[in-house]
C-alpha cells in the first residue's frame, strides 16, 4: 500500500535512528486509531534503515496476554545470548538486561519494534519502562506502537505513557486519519467518489483501502462487511481454514494451523494469494487486526468451541505445553510459560476444565515467576471457574495464590474475598498451620481495604492459631503482621517487641522476607517513638533488594519516603520517592507504586505545587478505582481541600470518602491527616463550629502521635478557638506559633517551603501589616477562599481598608501570572537560579521553586527555556 501523507513521520524516525545510531537512544511512541496505519509506518520506515538490525515483539489480543511475549518474539529472532537465557528460564531481571545488552551494539544501529502494547501485560510494561530510562547512552531506536483512541481503559498503558512523557529520550508521533486528497488518491480508477469514501471510512487507510479492493462502486457500511465480502471468493475449505487461524490469533505458524485444521499446503497458497494471510518470516499474520476480529466474528458460535478444542490438541502434539521442544514454536516451547498461557486461552474457550486447571496454573506460575502479577492472577482466576472439582486443600491451594497475586497489584476488595475463602477451605480440610498463615493474609488485606478493627481480630487469631503449632516460618510471618497492626494503631513500644520477636524467627529459620518486614516496621515505629528509625529500616531495604523480596522492597522504599515527609523533610524524601516508584514500576509491585505515589500528593499539596498534587492525585484515583481504600485516603482528601483553598465546587464528597475510609481503618495518622483537612475546608466556608469539632476529632487521633501530629491538632485546635490543649511537645514550627512567636512560625515554614502555611499563621496570628502580606501571598496562590476567610478575619479584628481581591493586573495578565510570578518570570527570562532568583525577592528558595513551579504550568511547558520562549511569544518576556 502507498504511504500518503506520512513523510513527515518517516523523516522524524529517520532522525531518530541517527540520533540513536550515535549513541544517543530513542523511545518514540507511535499511536492512532486502528487501521491509520502505525505498523505501514513501522514497516516502511524499517526496509530503509538497513544494515540495522531490525527485531519486532508482537501483543496478542488474548483474553489474557502472554507474559513478556513480545521479548520471546524478539528472542527468536536475534538469537544469541537473550534466546539461551529464555531457554534456559531466566529471571525477568537476567532477561531484561540481555536484551539491553545484545541490542546496544556500538556501532550499529539496533531497532526494537514493539507492536500493540495497548494489548501487553504488566511485564511487557516493566520492560519499557527498564529499557527507556536505560536509552541516554544506548545505541537503541526502540519503537512503540499503540491505539490511542481507547486508553481509558487501559491503566496500564497510560500509567506507562505518563511515566515515560518526561524522559528526555521520549518521542511521540502521532497518525491522524487520511485527509480527502489522500483518500482520493487511494480510490484512483475505483469510480468510488472521494469524499463520501472519506466521509463513510473517516479517512482510515485501512477501510480505505479494503473498499478499495473489494472492487465495488457501492461503499459497504462497514469495514467488516469489506472484509467478508473478500472471504465470499474462497472456497469452503478455505473459509474454514481462516477460521481456524483467527482463533489462533495474528501470528500463526502454518504448522499449528496444519495441525488444527488439517489443511493441505494449496489452501494455506489460497489463503495468501487473496491477500488475507501474509507470510511473513516462516509465519502467516493477517494483514491487519481488523481482518482477523471480523472473520473471528463471523464465526458461528456453535462451531468456536471445537475449533478450539483442534487448537488446543494441535499445541499439545506439537510440544508447546513446556515437555518437550519441537521446531514448531522453538522459543514458546523453550520459555514454558509463553506456551502454558496459549494453551489455557484454547482450553477455556473449549470448555476443557481438566486442561485449563493444569495450563492456567503453570501459566500464572511463570507470569509470577516474570513480575506479571495480573496475568497470573488472571490465570489463577481462569482456573478457579473450573477448580470446584478439587477437594478443599487443593482448591486452598489456589485461592492462597490469587490473593497473593492480587495483594501485589492493589485488589484491595478482591483481596479480602480470596484470602476469606482460603482461610474457610484450610479450616475445612483441618489444616491449622495453612489456616493460621491465611488469616495472617486476611488481615492484611482488611487493612487495605480500611476495616481496621476486623484486621487486627484476624492478625491476633492468626498468631493464637499458629503459636501452638511451634516456630514455622507461618508464625514468624504472623508476628511480623501483627507488629505491623500494632504500628498502625500506634501502639508503637508493642510493635518494637513484637517485631524484635519476628526478627528473631526470622534469623532461626533463615526467613530474610519476614527479616525485612519486621525491621520496617521497627523503624517506623522508632521514627514516632524516637531513636535511630534510619537503620532498621535501610537494613530492612538493603535485605529486600539483596534477596530480590520485590514486596519488601516496595514497603521500604514507601517508608522510608514517608517518615520524611511526616517530618516535613521533603528533600530527603525525594531520593526515596524516584528509587521507590522506579523499582515498583519495573518490578510490577503496584500496591506499593500506588501507596508511594499516594503519598508524594500530600508533599506536593503541603509544598503549594497544588496543580500537581491534583494531577497525581487524579493519575492514582484513575488507577485505583478497584484499588484499596486505603491508598485513596491521601489522593482524596487533597482533591477535596485543595478544592475547598481555590474556592471551586466539589470540596465535600472526596473529603467524605476520605474520612470514611480514615475511620474505618482505625490508623491514628489517617484520621489525623483527613480531620486536620476537613477543619480547615469547614473554617474556610466559614463553619467555625463545625471546623472546631473536626480539630477535636483530629486531637483525639494525634494523642499517640509524633511531634507534627500532636502539633498539627493543636493548631488547628488553637485556630479554631477550641478550649482544649494537646501535649507540650510539638514540631518547631507548630511550637513557635502554639508560643506566640508568629513571624518565627511563618519563617519556618517558608524554610520548609511551604507558602500557604506561612500565610495561615500571619492571617491567625500577626499584625495589620503580616496579614496583608498573607493576602498578597494568597492570592498569588490561587488560594481564593483562603484569602476570602482571611479577609473576613480581618474585617473581624477590625482592619480598615481591606483589599477586595487578587489585583486587576494579575486578573488581565496574559497566562494569569500574579505579581510575584510575573517577577519571577523576569529573573527566568534573564538567565537566574532559583536560588539567585531568592536572593533578588528575598524570599525562600523553596518558596522561589514553589513559583516557578506555577509560572511552568500556566504558560503550559516543561522547562526554564521553553517559559522563556513563550514568554516572548506571548509579549510577556524581557
Amino acid at each position: 500500500m502507498t504511504l500518503l501523507e506520512r513523510g513527515s513521520a518517516l523523516a522524524s524516525l529517520a532522525e531518530y535512528a541517527r540520533q540513536a545510531l550515535a549513541g544517543d537512544g530513542r523511545l518514540v511512541l507511535v499511536g492512532g486509531e486502528a487501521g491509520v496505519g502505525k505498523s505501514s509506518l513501522v514497516e516502511a520506515f524499517a526496509a530503509s534503515v538497513a544494515p540495522a538490525r531490525v527485531a519486532w515483539g508482537m501483543c496478542d489480543g488474548l483474553s489474557t496476554p502472554r507474559p513478556l511475549g513480545p521479548l520471546f518474539d524478539i528472542a527468536d529472532e536475534l538469537g544469541g545470548e537473550l534466546l539461551e537465557r529464555v531457554r534456559g528460564r531466566a529471571s525477568r531481571d537476567e532477561l531484561f538486561a540481555a536484551l539491553l545488552r545484545q541490542a546496544n551494539e556500538p556501532g550499529r544501529l539496533h531497532v526494537l519494534v514493539l507492536e500493540d502494547l495497548h494489548w501487553a501485560d504488566e511485564a511487557t510494561i516493566d520492560l519499557l519502562r527498564f529499557l527507556a530510562r536505560r536509552l541516554r547512552s544506548a545505541h537503541l531506536l526502540l519503537i512503540v506502537t499503540y491505539r490511542d483512541d481507547d486508553l481509558s481503559t487501559r491503566d496500564l498503558l497510560r500509567g506507562l505513557l505518563g511515566d515515560v512523557a518526561t524522559l528526555r529520550t521520549t518521542r511521540r508521533i502521532g497518525l491522524a486519519p487520511l485527509s480527502v486528497r489522500a483518500v482520493e488518491e487511494l480510490a484512483g480508477a475505483s469510480g468510488l467518489e472521494a469524499a463520501e469514501l472519506h466521509r463513510l471510512t473517516g479517512g482510515n487507510p485501512f477501510f480505505v483501502t479494503e473498499v478499495v479492493r473489494s472492487g465495488s462502486t457501492a461503499v459497504p457500511a462497514s469495514a467488516r462487511d469489506v472484509v467478508l465480502a473478500r472471504t465470499g471468493t474462497l472456497g469452503r475449505e478455505a473459509r474454514a481454514v481462516l477460521g481456524t487461524a483467527a482463533l489462533i490469533g495474528n501470528r500463526v505458524d502454518p504448522r499449528l494451523l496444519t495441525a488444527a485444521s488439517g489443511a493441505a499446503p494449496a489452501v494455506l497458497d489460497e489463503l495468501v494469494r487473496c491477500g488475507l494471510l501474509i507470510g511473513d518470516d516462516g509465519h502467516l499474520t493477517f494483514r491487519h487486526e481488523l481482518t482477523r476480529l471480523a472473520v473471528e466474528q463471523a464465526i458461528p458460535q456453535h462451531r468456536v468451541a471445537p475449533i478450539h478444542t483442534r487448537i488446543l490438541a494441535a499445541l499439545r502434539d506439537l510440544g508447546t505445553d513446556g515437555r518437550r521442544a519441537t521446531q514448531a514454536f522453538p522459543v514458546e516451547a523453550q520459555a514454558a510459560g509463553d506456551g502454558f498461557a496459549r494453551l489455557a486461552y484454547h482450553a477455556e474457550a473449549a470448555g476443557d476444565g481438566a486442561a485449563v486447571l493444569e495450563y492456567a496454573v503453570k501459566a500464572a506460575r511463570r507470569a509470577s515467576e516474570l513480575a506479571s502479577h495480573r496475568e497470573a492472577g488472571a490465570q489463577y482466576e481462569r482456573a478457579l471457574r473450573f477448580a470446584d472439582v478439587l477437594p478443599p486443600a487443593e482448591l486452598a491451594e489456589l485461592y492462597d495464590a490469587l490473593a497473593g497475586e492480587l495483594s501485589l497489584v492493589d485488589r484491595g476488595p478482591r483481596v479480602c474475598q480470596v484470602a476469606e475463602r482460603a482461610r474457610e477451605l484450610w479450616h475445612r480440610a483441618g489444616d491449622r498451620r495453612r489456616e493460621g498463615d491465611a488469616l495472617r493474609r486476611l488481615s492484611s488485606a482488611l487493612r487495605y481495604d480500611c476495616r481496621g478493627a476486623d484486621a487486627v481480630r484476624a492478625a491476633e487469631a492468626a498468631l493464637a492459631t499458629l503459636e501452638p503449632l511451634g516456630p514455622t516460618a507461618e508464625l514468624a510471618w504472623a508476628h511480623a503482621a501483627l507488629a505491623t497492626h500494632r504500628m498502625v494503631s500506634e501502639r508503637h513500644e508493642e510493635a518494637i517487641a513484637v517485631a524484635a520477636r519476628a526478627q528473631e524467627l526470622a534469623v532461626a529459620l533463615e526467613l530474610p522476607a519476614v527479616r525485612a518486614d519486621a525491621l520496617i516496621t521497627e523503624g517506623c515505629s522508632r521514627a514516632i517513638v524516637g531513636g535511630d528509625w534510619v537503620t532498621p529500616m535501610r537494613r530492612g531495604l538493603d535485605i529486600a533488594l539483596a534477596h530480590g523480596i520485590d514486596e519488601q522492597v516496595g514497603r521500604a522504599y514507601i517508608n522510608l519516603h514517608g517518615m520524611h515527609c511526616t517530618k516535613r523533610e521533603y528533600a530527603q524524601a525525594e531520593q526515596y520517592f524516584r528509587a521507590g516508584t522506579a523499582y515498583c514500576d519495573e518490578h510490577d509491585v503496584r500496591t506499593f507504586g500506588t501507596c508511594i505515589r499516594a503519598e508524594r500528593v500530600s508533599t506536593l499539596a503541603a509544598t503549594d505545587r497544588w496543580d500537581e498534587s491534583l494531577d497525581l492525585s487524579r493519575h492514582v484515583l484513575a488507577n485505583a478505582m478497584s484499588a484499596s481504600p486505603l491508598n485513596r485516603i491521601g489522593p482524596l482528601a487533597c482533591v477535596g481541600v485543595i478544592r475547598a483553598r481555590r474556592g471551586t465546587a466539589g470540596v465535600w464528597e472526596p473529603l467524605d470518602e476520605a474520612a470514611r475510609y480514615a475511620d474505618g481503618c482505625e490508623g491514628p495518622q489517617y484520621i489525623l491527616y483527613v480531620r486536620t483537612m476537613r477543619a480547615e475546608a469547614c473554617w474556610l466556608e466559614g463553619r467555625i463550629d463545625e471546623a472546631r469539632r473536626e480539630a477535636e476529632l483530629a486531637a483525639d487521633a494525634a494523642a499517640d502521635g509524633d511531634e507534627w501530629a500532636r502539633g498539627e491538632a493543636g493548631a488547628w485546635l488553637r485556630r479554631t478557638g477550641s478550649g482544649r490543649v494537646t501535649s507540650p511537645v510539638h514540631a518547631e514550627p507548630y511550637r513557635l506559633e502554639l508560643d506566640g512567636r508568629w513571624a518565627a512560625a511563618a519563617a519556618a515554614w517558608e524554610q520548609i517551603g511551604s507558602a500557604y502555611e506561612a500565610a495561615l499563621v500571619r492571617l491567625f496570628h500577626g499584625d495589620e501589616p503580616a496579614q496583608r502580606e498573607a493576602l498578597s501571598v494568597l492570592d498569588d496562590l490561587g488560594a481564593a477562599a483562603a484569602a476570602r476567610a482571611g479577609r473576613r478575619r480581618m474585617r473581624q479584628d477590625g482592619v480598615r481598608g481591606v483589599p477586595v481581591g487578587p489585583r486587576a493586573a494579575t486578573r488581565a495578565h496574559p497566562a494569569g501570572l500574579t505579581r510575584r510570578e510575573r517577577e519571577v518570570l523576569e529573573l527566568i527570562c534573564a538567565g537566574h537560579t532559583n536560588g539567585e532568583i531568592a536572593q533578588r525577592l528575598f524570599i525562600a528558595v523553596k518558596t522561589v521553586d514553589h513559583h516557578v513551579s506555577a509560572v511552568l504550568g500556566k504558560l503550559g511547558v516543561a522547562n526554564r527555556s521553553s517559559a522563556a520562549k513563550e514568554a516572548v511569544r506571548l509579549g510577556i518576556g524581557v
